[in-house]
């Protein structure tokens, strides 16, 4: 790090907007307190728990809030020794503003890459024992697994069954081809790790990748210390952790943005043609996961792309032939990716305009279409097959519903990257500490904006309220560590030698309360996330143990008498070919007899299962 002061500009700024932020952070937290008062009252045994809550997670800034001044004050000549160290024995950078002082990658700079993704990949298997032996929850889920079957079975789709509404599946076409709804990335992604009867942790593997890759891209912006920040924040994101143990398109789609920031960034500083493929494969892979997000977080990076081949070319700084390779060799992968999923679409829908997401929701549940008045539009396409439990779920979407979504998903996607208070201070600090010249930094911010604005003409706020926009995680966790490489290099300067220990203690605080717990004034903000999807869990796994239980003469068909009062845990899964020993079904007695169902099945037992009352015995044959 120069020891050069800071431009007396420069130092304002970052005078501002340390106040600033730590004034946010009093009037954040002072109301919650002073509302958390007046529930226990001074003479409550509790007392030591009013700042708790367990929304806003007070308990610890508020005490280190109080310090902040303190250790602000505190001057010391540990500042000293370091810079005679440093002039004694020089060093690589661990902290730096200025990119062409970033040198070449070391062996402490891959320790650091390697140990985040590790540290990622132990988080999420230490996660993992709370879900030990459970089989998934969510649908999505299992439309994922029922795609990563497919194609492992070395097809996209299978021909439906003769008798399609028997086995309709979540979120799984059923329309001619069975198929799931979601797009491929995520089914390539598991297959290996289906295929070994280990699922999640292809999830594990991809939130280390994405720890790994995190790590590199700020590196690129402000040195080893940065990149070792950005990663280990991902690494022990308690919504990280928590979604590494959902077989969902988050994480797949994480490798891709992950790579593709790295490349990219590298492109930026580089020119090397090689980053750009690598951007533009990351990129597609992404698409292929999950489009709009994709979409949403490569845009500000598409402009400024865009941007380099109209300046670079008037300012005749790199010819037109080398502007155009580049082009090409970053776009390329798009295109072709575009094209076969194009193919993919047309093997399924038989359009390659359609795909099998946009079919489904046409089919099933018209109300949850994307964009304003959804509800009021779905209604005007009801068909036969809408699934109204779940289709009715859905709100209709207003500007001020989109506007409440929008500050819903921010609050939360805060909350779960890492915590409202301190993510909230380091964005005040970036936004205004960080020049625009840093243009690779402020990408990362756009980015941010423009993944939030692709998702404001949807009507859900999304798991945790925050999943739509769950991708910005690790954006966030790369404009936390610039700002936080800016007052690291600020308070050394002003030999405030405190300040970082008081900022780690910030930041340590968030970890603690999102794993840790102090009864009783809090327990982990990731607990209660856990019990919920736990429920789930343990409903599929009993009634997994009661047809493993039964013995059933094999092969046999359980129909499953659906609980109305629980929409949200659906029994009918099966593989894709429909060729296990034990079937699972609806049981639909308005629309098939009992005459039809042994016809379709002559040589199965067939069964029936009450989910309201939990009986499990013959299906009657006297309908």
């Amino acid at each position: 790090m120069s020891n050069v002061p800071p431009p007396t500009s420069s130092r304002r700024r970052l005078l501002i907007a340390q106040v600033v932020a730590y004034l946010a952070a009093w009037c954040i937290l002072l109301p919650v307190a002073i509302c958390r008062w007046g529930e226990t009252g001074l003479d409550n045994e509790d007392i030591l728990g009013w700042p708790s809550s367990s929304y806003w997670d007070t308990p610890l800034y508020l005490p280190l809030l109080l310090i902040a001044p303190l250790a602000w004050w505190s001057r010391g000549q540990l500042t000293n020794r370091r810079r005679r160290r440093d002039d004694n024995k020089p060093r690589p950078l661990m902290w730096t503003t200025d990119i062409s002082q970033n040198g070449p990658a070391g062996v402490r700079a891959w320790m650091m890459a390697i140990g985040c993704g590790l540290v990622a990949l132990t988080v999420s298997a230490l996660i993992a024992r709370h879900f030990e032996g459970l089989p998934p929850t969510y649908h999505d889920e299992y439309s994922y697994l029922f795609q990563a079957k497919t194609f492992l079975a070395g097809k996209v789709s299978f021909p439906s069954h003769e008798a399609p509404r028997l086995f309709d599946q979540m979120h799984v076409l059923n329309e001619g081809r069975f198929a799931s709804r979601y797009f491929p990335g995520t089914g390539l992604w598991m297959a290996p790790f289906v295929s070994i009867g280990q699922p999640y942790w292809g999830h594990w593997f991809a939130g280390a990748v994405t720890a790994f890759f995190v790590f590199w891209t700020a590196r690129e912006l402000g040195g080893d210390g940065t990149g070792f920040v950005a990663g280990m924040l991902i690494a022990v994101s308690p919504g990280m952790a928590w979604f590494s143990n959902m077989l969902l398109a988050h994480h797949p789609t994480l490798v891709g943005l992950s790579l593709f920031l790295f490349a990219f960034v590298r492109w930026r500083t580089r020119k090397r043609i090689g980053y750009a493929l690598c951007a533009g494969i990351g990129l597609t892979f992404a698409m292929y996961c999950r489009p709009m997000t994709a979409a949403g977080v490569g845009l500000p990076f598409g402009i400024a792309f865009a941007y380099w081949l109209v300046t670079a070319g008037r300012s005749a700084e790199v010819p037109l032939k080398t502007r155009f390779l580049h082009a090409v060799v970053l776009g390329g992968p798009i295109v072709v990716g575009m094209a076969a999923m194009m193919a993919y679409n047309h093997a399924i829908t038989g359009s390659a305009l359609d795909s099998p997401y946009q079919l489904y929701t046409d089919i099933y549940t018209p109300r949850h279409v994307y964009g304003f008045n959804n509800v009021v539009r779905g209604e005007q396409r009801l068909g036969p097959r809408v699934l109204n439990g779940y289709d009715r779920w859905a709100l209709n979407l207003t500007p001020r519903l989109a506007t409440k979504n929008v500050v819903t998903r921010s609050i939360a996607s805060w909350r779960w990257t890492l915590g409202f208070v301190p993510l909230c201070m380091a964005a005040i600090v970036f936004v205004l500490v960080v020049p625009l010249r840093d243009g690779n930094a402020w990408l990362m911010f756009w980015a941010i904006v423009s993944l939030h604005a692709a998702h404001i003409p949807y009507w859900f706020d999304g798991i945790m309220h925050w999943h739509y926009v769950f991708e910005s995680g690790p954006l966030w966790c790369i404009v936390f560590a610039v700002a936080t490489a800016r007052l690291v290099q600020f308070w050394r300067e002003e030999d405030r030698p405190w300040m970082p220990r008081w900022w780690a203690a910030v930041v340590l605080s968030a970890v603690w309360m999102s794993y840790g717990s102090f009864d009783p004034y809090w327990e982990p903000r990731i607990t209660h996330e856990i019990v919920k999807v736990r429920f789930g869990r343990q409903k599929h796994a009993l009634f997994q143990q009661l047809i493993a239980q039964q013995a059933l003469p094999k092969p046999a068909v359980v129909f499953v008498e659906p609980d109305p009062g629980v929409l949200h845990i659906d029994y009918v899964v099966n593989d894709p070919d429909l060729q296990a020993d034990v079937l699972v079904a609806h049981y639909l007695p308005d629309e098939y007899s009992i005459a039809e169902l042994q016809r379709q099945f002559p040589d199965h037992s067939l069964f029936l299962y009450r989910a309201r009352t939990g009986e499990f015995g013959p299906l009657p044959l006297d309908r």
